[in-house]
């Protein structure tokens, strides 16, 4: 099969991936532009899975002052290489996550890092406010459903993007780890406000 090269640039402009990965989507995909990026999201999951676990000892950290100056936050965003860390995209990235730390104000990273006690007492509010008239499964999974909502709430990588809500963070940067073909995390942040 022969690949328009329109459809391979636009396929390219959405994605920002490089020619050979979209020509490969593409014919996979008998052309189709909605399924190639499928195919690229499936693929670019599990080149994810075998980043994650690679050392991160370059980074930037990011200074955001919002337009009141009553809110500003320093976000730290590491990955692997230095080339990375100056490209132009890491830096939107990593002012993005910084605006998003100073609007929605979540207090940790990823929920990993919610102490024990804190989600312990989560859970006894939740049950507490829990039907007893329920099967025990069912009351599981709306306590875990009241879990996931908390963390949606409190942990930057689990909220949705400010700037598209069909995204949440973790995927935003799960994305980038994909197009770089390297590990990026977000290692920590500080949100002042008066």
């Amino acid at each position: 099969m022969s690949l328009d090269l329109d459809i391979v640039k636009q396929l390219r402009e959405k994605t920002g991936l490089g020619i050979v990965e979209c020509q490969k989507a593409l014919k996979q995909s008998d052309g189709n532009i909605e399924k190639a990026i499928e195919a690229l999201r499936k693929s670019g999951e599990k080149l994810v899975a075998t980043k994650q676990s690679r050392d991160t000892n370059q980074g930037i950290v990011e200074a955001y002052v919002h337009s009141n100056k009553k809110i500003a936050v320093l976000l730290e965003l590491v990955c692997e290489t230095d080339f990375v860390s100056r490209n132009e995209e890491f830096s939107e990235l990593a002012h993005n996550l910084a605006m998003q730390v100073a609007a929605l104000n979540p207090k940790w990273v990823s929920p990993e890092e919610v102490p024990q006690e804190i989600l312990e007492k989560e859970k006894e509010i939740y049950s507490a406010d829990l039907p007893k008239d329920k099967p025990a499964e069912v009351i599981e999974k709306i306590l875990n459903g009241k879990i996931q909502k908390f963390y949606s709430e409190f942990c930057l990588l689990k909220q949705p993007f400010i700037k598209d809500d069909k995204f949440v963070i973790e995927d935003l940067v799960k994305e980038k780890i994909a197009k770089f073909g390297e590990n990026i995390k977000v290692k920590r942040f500080i949100r002042f406000a008066l």
